[in-house]
């Protein structure tokens, strides 16, 4: 499970610092954190995306064998990169070979204004890895006509034709993921987990038939296949060699197969070892095994997310998208946040979770701080800023789970440049004063408590199935909402200060409260066009949190909508009162997980979560115009160069930073081309 976007949808609070002398020394509460400010972490920006990039801290330590595992891993997350593409719609493929020949070929005007259309919709397409926007799930609509495309397909000699290309123009296939009430979710997204013609119920009475060897430790099933219908019949296509994307499976195997080589130690090589048996078999209770010995592998530098995981993309959560993250540990700031886990059975004890849902034996959590060294799939070029993982329950419960913050990514998004919706956006110099002084450290605790204490409390009942079963197209949101509560429940907690990671857990908590609300019922909707429900499920989770404590706080006037020369603001006048809702509010949404109560999560998102104020919307997109900075952020990786001998051995690993994002592109579907356009 991850958080993603928090650190750049906390607009106004965590991206609003830069440095402007060549080198700066910040503090902020007791972290203090030095920047060498030559870096250019800006790339370009283009529609509502900025690309940055991101620095490698600490390469230069690490030893050639080190340095080799990180190369390969990283190899092996790439040579996977094409089955995201597909995942997300089955034409990304032909659409993206026909876009990028054009546009390395085209030898017309390149300063028409279509031609920019056509570069900035290649880019759009580039970054959200196919069609439809990374975050908001619609298709992206592009700003040139059909007429125009052919032309461009004729002078370059490239062929995109029939549905593939109508798709780009019509209204067919409009969201990749609808989690929209009453409908089947299943047939109403263009998301390529499931043939065309399956439906929800063919889902749900699909795997209400499998029955796992041990009911106690259910296997994750349809993590790792497509469900189509063949004559009529359901049928799983297994991702795995010789099977479903077999060809890029073949290669990630082949990389992965030289890091178990260069492993740090047994445990580690073991869990490599594992992992490659799942790629070579498909087989799910391999997959179970690989995560039990992944989550025991804490020793060394180097550590890594590899294979088919977060379900967000399926509308009913089954299916895993393909995502690679390469990570290098960062030791200072990791024994810094250990205190958290070291802490875990104290968090659990003491949250408001009814007794029968709290773990007796928190087991295993580790929380580490990690400079990222390449991504890929559902990771890039929109990354998350912490994960926690395995997923399966049984796992988290009976061996623990881990933990990692992206520093690094943290650290490009910090200095990548200031805004003003700050100022815009709070509702008094107070407000300001604190987030100035504290929003930074409250948004890395939010992170680190949400994965390590968040993802990891509570227990379900016995008897009570997988999330994914009861909860349905809700268990996304409902989960990433209560690791959210539990995080905001101790942000305002003298145990912070106790645990020596604040020195004013006061104000690091008012500014914690004050940009999440902030965050939930006004500025994250700059990202939505005005009239749209909210779809993603972390930016759901963040509307009905922020819009229930504001409901339920009026009679006490917790948090007091306030409108001041035209202009809507949200106050917090009791912060204490507002941690008492936090609390109420994650004890029921714990109760709903561990009881299975779909009826109550259905009413809780949907009263809450999915249906916005238009008139509050309306005020939003205005006052946000006039803002150059785009509202989402990605990067592009760095890449790695290996230098070789005469006999072919790899003497040296460097780093070169790319230049720019239509290169890394055009680069990756160059040299990581392993799928056919169909598959």
């Amino acid at each position: 499970m991850r958080l993603k976007f928090i650190f750049n949808l906390l607009l106004v609070g965590a991206l609003l610092w830069s440095c402007t002398d060549a080198k700066k020394t910040i503090k902020k509460d007791t972290i203090t954190q030095e920047e060498e400010v030559a870096f250019n972490y800006n790339v370009e920006q283009f529609a509502d995306i900025k690309v940055l990039r991101y620095q490698i801290p600490g390469w230069d330590k690490l030893t050639l064998k080190e340095q080799k595992l990180v190369y390969y891993l990283t190899q092996a997350g790439l040579s996977g990169r094409d089955i995201m593409w597909d995942q997300n719609y089955r034409h990304n493929l032909t659409i993206r070979k026909a876009l990028e020949n054009i546009y390395s070929n085209y030898q017309g005007d390149k300063t028409s204004e279509e031609w920019k259309a056509f570069e900035t919709y290649l880019k759009r397409v580039w970054f959200s890895n196919g069609i439809h926007h990374h975050y908001s799930n619609d298709k992206i609509k592009p700003d040139f006509t059909a007429n125009y495309l052919s032309s461009l397909l004729t002078q370059t000699n490239t062929v995109l034709e029939g549905e593939a290309f109508d798709v780009i123009f019509n209204e067919k296939d409009s969201k990749k993921v609808d989690q929209s009430k009453g409908i089947d979710n299943v047939g109403n997204s263009a998301v390529n987990f499931y043939g065309p013609d399956v439906t929800n119920e063919d889902v749900i009475s699909f795997y209400k038939a499998k029955q796992s060897p041990n009911p106690e430790k259910p296997l994750s099933f349809g993590l790792n296949s497509q469900l189509v219908k063949e004559d009529g019949v359901l049928k799983e296509r297994v991702y795995k060699s010789g099977g479903f994307y077999g060809s890029a499976i073949d290669k990630i195997i082949g990389w992965l197969e030289l890091a178990q080589g260069v492993a740090e130690n047994e445990e580690q090589g073991d869990a490599l070892g594992l992992l490659i048996d799942y790629y070579k078999t498909g087989d799910l209770q391999t997959w179970d095994d690989y995560n039990v010995a992944w989550t025991g592998a804490t020793k060394g530098n180097i550590d890594y997310i590899n294979s088919f995981i977060e379900v967000y993309n399926d509308p009913l959560g089954y299916r895993g998208s393909y995502e690679s993250i390469v990570q290098i540990n960062d030791f200072d700031m990791s024994k810094k946040m250990k205190v958290l886990s070291d802490n875990a059975q104290w968090f659990e004890d003491n949250s408001t979770l009814m007794d029968a849902h709290k773990k007796k034996n928190v087991v295993g959590v580790t929380y580490k701080v990690v400079n990222v060294a390449g991504e890929a799939g559902d990771a890039s070029p929109s990354t998350p800023i912490g994960v926690n993982l395995p997923n399966a329950n049984w796992i988290r419960a009976a061996v623990g789970s881990k933990s990692v913050s992206l520093g690094n990514i943290v650290q490009a998004y910090n200095n990548s440049g200031a805004s003003g919706r700050l100022k815009e956006f709070v509702h008094d110099s107070e407000e300001l004063e604190l987030e100035e002084a504290y929003g930074q450290l409250a948004d890395k605790l939010h992170t680190a408590l949400h994965e390590v204490i968040g993802h990891a409390s509570g227990q379900l009942n016995p008897g009570v199935g997988e999330t994914k079963e009861t909860l349905k197209n809700y268990a996304s949101t409902l989960e990433e909402g209560r690791a959210d509560l539990v995080a905001l429940y101790y942000l305002y907690d003298t145990k912070l200060q106790e645990l020596g990671l604040v020195d004013n857990w006061e104000s690091v908590g008012k500014a914690a409260y004050d940009g999440y609300i902030r965050n939930g019922l006004m500025t994250q909707l700059i990202r939505l066009n005005l009239g749209d429900d909210v779809e993603e499920a972390h930016m759901r989770n963040r509307q009905w949190i922020s819009a229930w404590v504001f409901d339920k706080g009026q009679t006490d006037n917790v948090i007091e909508k306030v409108t001041r020369n035209g202009k809507t603001y949200f106050n917090i006048n009791d912060y204490s009162k507002l941690r008492e809702l936090f609390g109420e509010l994650l004890r029921e949404t714990q109760r709903i997980k561990s009881e299975g109560d779909y009826e109550a999560v259905q009413e809780l998102v949907e009263n809450y979560g999915v249906k916005v104020d238009q008139d509050i919307h309306a005020e939003v997109l205005e006052r946000n115009k006039q803002f150059n900075s785009p509202p989402y952020s990605g990067f592009v990786n760095p890449v790695l160069v290996a230098e070789k001998n005469d006999e072919g051995e790899i003497t040296a690993i460097k780093i070169n930073q790319p230049e720019t994002f239509s290169n890394q592109m055009l680069d990756y579907s160059k040299n990581y081309n392993f799928l056919p356009e169909v598959n």
